[in-house]
Order: C-alpha cells, then structure tokens, then sequence
C-alpha cells in the first residue's frame, strides 16, 4: 500500500514540474518571441521614435531681403546683433552676477528686474537675454571679464538697421516685433527675435523679403537641455526691393525743404530774444528748455516745420525723392519703442509719423489753374486769345470775390492770367464751364484719384461735384462754389503726389503717367495710355508755365535760372488755411503773415525741366510757409536744378500720342 502510495506521490510530482517547465518554457518563448518582434520585424520603428526623441527641429530665421535706392545703396540692410544671455544654474547668485555685469556696461533697471522674473520662470539651464544691440566695444568688454561673470555668455543674432534714419523713413517704413493679432499658425512668426513690416515698402511687401526660414536638429537630452547644434539648411534669404529714388537727391531735397522753412538759431542770439519777446505765452514755454528756436524769414519763431517734396519722372513715372519732413527714427521700432517715445511721436503738432507726399491733402490753390483751362479749351467755352478785365474783384450775386492782387491785373488773356496768376480770370471762365467740367479735367489728370503707389497709406484727396456734395452733404451745389473751386480752394483737396502727377501729364507729351516708387525687376518700361487732350492745349499750358518763372510779370520770376542753367517751368500756389474777415480786411491784415502761424497760408509750386524737353516734374508744399513764390518756388527751382545735375538724361519719351482733330479756337 504505502510502495503504491509512493508511485502515485512521483507521478504527481512529475507531472507538476513537467506543467511548471512547460508554463517556464512558454514564458521564455513569448519574451523571446517579443523581443524578437520589437527588436527585430519593429527595429526601424523604434529607432526613428528614439531618435525623435533625442532630435528636436529649430526654425532658423531667414535673412530679410534689403531695401535698395536707385544705385543699389541700403536703405535698410541687417547687421549683426550682439545680445548678453545669463544661465541660472551656472551662477550661484544671478543678482550678484547681474550687477557686476552692470559695471561693466550698461543694464538698466528694468531690464534686471525682467531678468531676476524670467530665470525663477524658466529652467535653470535655458538661457535668458540680459541686454541686446550691444556695440562691438561692450561685447569685447563683457568677453575680457568673462571670467568674473559666471553664466554670462554672449550671442550673435541679425536686426533691421536703416542707414540713413528719418531721411528715407516715409520710403522704407519700418519693421517691429509681431504682435498678437499678427499670428496665422506660421511657426518662423513665433520666433522670439522675428520681425515684419509695419509701415512703407517694408509692410507692402513684407512676404517677399521675409525669406523661407531653414532648420536644423538640435540633440536634447531627457530634460530637454541641448546637447549639441547639427548643421542644417539655413533657408532662401528674402528678396531684395530696388527702389527709383536716389538717396542723393533725397537728402539734397529734405535739407532744401527744411531749410527753407525755417532757420534754426540758438536762444541766446539777439534776433531769437526779439522773436520771443513778441510769441505767444505757449511758445515762450516750449522754447524755456530748448538751445535753439526756429524763425521764418519774418522773424518770427516757428511752431513746427512741416512740408513735402516729389520729384518724379515724367515719360516713366518713377520717382527720384519723396520727402515728407519732419521725419523719425525708424531703428527704435526693431528694438522696441517705449511709451514715452510712441506718445511723443503720436502728440507731435508737426504729424512726423503721416506721410505727406501720399497723406496729406491741401487746397492746390493756384497751381489748380491749368486743368481748369484746360477744361475751357476742350470744351470750346474760351480759346489762347479770350480776355477778360480784371479790376481785382468779381461780383457774384451779393458776393464778392476777391483777387490777390488789390487792384486787379487789367486785361488778361489766358498765358498772361497763368503767368500772373489772376483769379477773376478763372472766376470768369468757371462761370462759363461749371463744376463738372472741372471735375472731369481734374480727374484725368489724376486728382481726386488713387494712383496706388507702392506704399500703404495713400489719400485719395477730394474733387468735388454737384453729384457729391448732394451725396455727402445733402445740400445743392452753388454757383459761388464752383468759382472758389476754380482756383483750388474750397472744397478742393490734393496730394504733393498727385500734384506731381499732374504736372507730368501736363508736359510729357499727353500720357496718363503713373508714379512708382519700386523699379520694374525686369527693367520693362510701361506704355501710358493717352489722356486724350489736344496737344496744342498741353503746348500752351507749358508756354504758360514757362512765362510763371521766365516772363516778365511772372509770380515766380524770381526763380527765373541762371545764364547756361536749364529753363524751368512752373506754377504757384497759396492756398488759405483760415479765411480773412471783413473786418481783418477793414483793419488792414490782408497778407498771410499778419495771422498767427497756425492760420498762415501753406506755399504751393508744381514746376517742370527743361521747358524744352521736360524730364521732372516736382511739386513742393510748405506748410504755413505763406506764399507759393517766396517760399515753394525757390525750393522747388533747386531741387529741380539739382536732379537735373544727377541725372541729366532721365527716361527716353514715350511714343507720341496720336494728333487731335484740326481745330480753331478763339
């Protein structure tokens, strides 16, 4: 019994441990089958998941495309920036090594405080900037002390830099830190040193000189320290954009302008203390802390100096200068204005931050007279020879309307009423061809329209009808209306731009030319199609315009060029800001430097050469300057000459416009 009870003990036994080898025998054989399976058929798999794991992608930021003038200079390129970063756990005391960095250069206040909040934020090992735009010199003297700035260390990045500061600004625009309602999902915007276009060239075509950003892999370890930095693509640099203006002739027009609108002299000198003894109480208190004032060729000080210059040429449209004063300091932006500085900016009384050549809108006074005798010529209501008495008033109902000359001009034909620049002669002819004519005339030469230069911001200035004041206003027009329209007053608003314009359709011959700022890539030139007007019309308008400066009674005369120099032609203008009482006219203050600066008229000139063959065509405003021949015209004159000394050759003609039908006027 017991030998039985035994073998029945063993072979329980057996079984047991052949169950317990076959479950050990099956384990083994399913670890072995799964790291076969993962080591093995999942290899590949595994392996790129590991190295993902190790290798993080890092956007590198492309090479912004530069801003070019018309011989390749920069107006705005890139230079290097050389910024300071601290690492939190290579210091032992981040505020003791922030201060003796601080006595090595320069750390404002608030920038250690920014610091000292950052580094408890952020891992002990990512760096955090300190101080950027450090010139070479701080960078040698941070890297000389190095060794007694534990967890300094310096960086190399790209910023914007525009050479020239505010004298191309309006042109260039500039670019800043991209804000929060700027992001679209493209990583490279995120980039903590990433910069786009905010205003001119540099906003209109921002895509095209941003650039395709490159990349690289960076190996991390688990926490996400980097190791080491593997070489990559560095990405397509943006495109550079070619401007047609010339720096030279830029900064030649921007120091004309402002010279001759004022002259800038210390306090201290005897002819600024008799200024300041006559200005108003708030004057007074703006001069107290300044070195220098501004005086007017009266003697009076200056508020604010403020005007427009656009020279353009007028077979291609491309223009030389467009200068708009005062300007600013584009470098500030990339770095980051402060509130202080965007304030001043904004509350300046001499708008530095509006372009205006394209934003500014005036009454084009005087200058506006050409069109309208245009007008009367196409429309066969007056001819070259049609006369009219000027007494220096014109009666309109109970109204009378005034000429600038008290006295009147006489018996005027229409070169002479140019030349002299009569008013009751155009108060006359207005009566004759109404506002719509006008309006249509103004139009085809390319006011009260957009010409879409290339920049952003542009003003459409306004040439009103009888359609558009029952529009916008509600009221019919008046007769009397049309009259003050007649010598761009009134209603009438337009652009430095578009006076320019203007001005050379006038003279190139009858093409409908556009300006541009940006070259043609391709060097292609652009076919204008014609305006339609009679050449023999455009003749005698040049004619007149000549007469303006080269006549004997010419309002510009003064300006008239030296022997040998080129001829030129133009027209001035005065248009009035506030208009004179009766009782101011009672009183004997008739002229524009009888008023107070602000309620001063602006100085208007459009000209063109040489009046044999006309290249350029400019128009000038000066703010508050007074009168368009005192002030305009000898600025306009120069820069004029100037261009043409750069640049005597300009752009060949465009073909010739097809010849009107014969007529007769009379």
């Amino acid at each position: 019994m017991l030998k039985a009870s035994e073998q029945d003990s063993q072979r329980i036994f057996t079984r047991r441990a052949l169950m317990l080898a076959a479950g050990q025998l099956g384990l083994v054989g399913a670890l072995a089958a799964r790291l076969y399976y993962l080591q093995v058929v999942e290899a590949d798999r595994y392996s790129l998941l590991s190295r993902n794991n190790q290798f993080n992608l890092e956007l590198l930021p492309p090479i912004r495309g530069r801003i070019l003038d018309l011989n390749g200079v920069p107006l705005a390129d890139n230079q290097d920036n050389f910024r300071v970063e601290i690492v939190r756990e290579q210091t032992v005391d981040v505020s003791a090594t922030l201060a003796a960095l601080g006595s090595i250069i320069e750390v404002p206040e608030w920038d250690v405080r920014r610091v000292l909040k950052d580094v408890k934020r952020k891992r002990a090992f990512v760096p955090v900037t300190v101080v950027e735009n450090l010139s070479r010199e701080e960078i040698a003297r941070v890297a000389v002390n190095a060794p007694y700035l534990p967890g300094v260390r310096i960086e190399v990045g790209r910023s914007r830099r525009y050479p020239f500061g505010e004298l191309a600004v309006h042109c260039t625009g500039y670019v800043a830190a991209v804000s929060e309602n700027e992001l679209t999902g493209d990583p490279v915007l995120e980039l903590p040193d990433f910069r786009i276009g905010k205003s001119g060239i540099e906003k209109v075509h921002d895509l095209e000189m941003r650039g395709t950003a490159g990349q690289r892999q960076v190996e991390v370890n688990a926490l996400g320290r980097i190791i080491r930095k593997l070489p990559g693509d560095e990405g397509e640099p943006g495109r550079d954009i070619r401007l047609s203006i010339d720096i030279n002739l830029q900064r030649f027009a921007t120091e004309r302008l402002t010279r001759g609108m004022a002259e800038r002299i210390p306090v201290d000198d005897p002819r600024a203390q008799v200024a300041l003894a006559k200005a108003s109480p708030a004057m007074l208190a703006a001069s107290e802390a300044q070195d220098t004032i501004l005086l007017d060729k009266y003697g009076e000080v200056v508020e604010a100096e403020s005007g427009s210059v656009v020279v353009m040429d007028v077979h291609s449209g491309e223009l030389r200068a467009l200068v708009s004063a005062p300007g600013y300091d584009p470098n500030p932006f990339n770095h980051g204005l402060s509130a202080k500085d965007w304030e001043e900016l904004l509350s300046n009384p001499r708008s530095p931050l509006t372009n205006k050549s394209i934003a500014g809108q005036y009454p084009p006074g005087s200058t506006f007279k050409m069109l309208v005798s245009l007008a009367a010529l196409e429309a066969d209501l007056a001819g070259p020879d049609t006369q009219f008495f000027c007494p220096g008033h014109l009666e309109l109902g109970d109204t009378r309307f005034h000429c600038w000359k008290r006295g009147g001009h006489g018996t005027v034909d229409m070169v002479g009423a140019l030349e002299q620049s009569c008013d009751v002669y155009f108060y006359e002819i207005a009566k004759r061809i109404g506002i719509d004519r006008i309006a249509a005339m103004a139009k085809r030469l390319g006011l009260g329209e957009m010409l879409d230069v290339d920049l952003p911001g542009e003003r459409r200035g306004l040439i009103p009808s009888r359609e558009w004041k029952q529009a916008t206003r509600g009221e019919p027009w008046h007769r009397g209306e049309t009259l003050v329209a007649a010598i761009g007053q009134g209603f009438v608003l337009a652009t430095p731009l578009q006076l320019a314009t203007m001005t050379a359709r006038l003279v190139n011959g009858g093409r409908a030319v556009v300006p541009r700022l940006v070259r043609d890539p391709d060097g292609n030139a652009r076919n204008f199609p014609p305006t339609g007007l009679d050449p023999r019309d455009l003749d005698l308008m040049r004619q007149a315009m000549s007469a303006v400066v080269n006549g004997a009674r010419g309002t510009a005369r003064a300006v008239r060029s030296r022997e040998n120099d080129p001829t030129i032609g133009g027209k001035t203008g005065t248009s009035q800001v506030k208009r004179i009482t009766m009782a101011q006219r009672a009183a004997g203050l008739t002229k524009s430097k009888d008023q107070p600066w602000r309620d001063r008229d602006h100085a208007l000139f459009v000209g063109f050469a040489p009046v044999e063959a006309p290249r350029y065509a400019v128009s000038v405003v000066v703010e508050h300057g007074g009168g368009g021949s005192s002030m305009a015209a000898p600025i306009a004159a120069d820069v004029l000459l100037e261009t043409l000394r750069i640049d005597p050759g300009g752009s060949a003609p465009l073909s010739a416009v097809p010849a009107a039908d014969p007529r007769r006027r009379g």
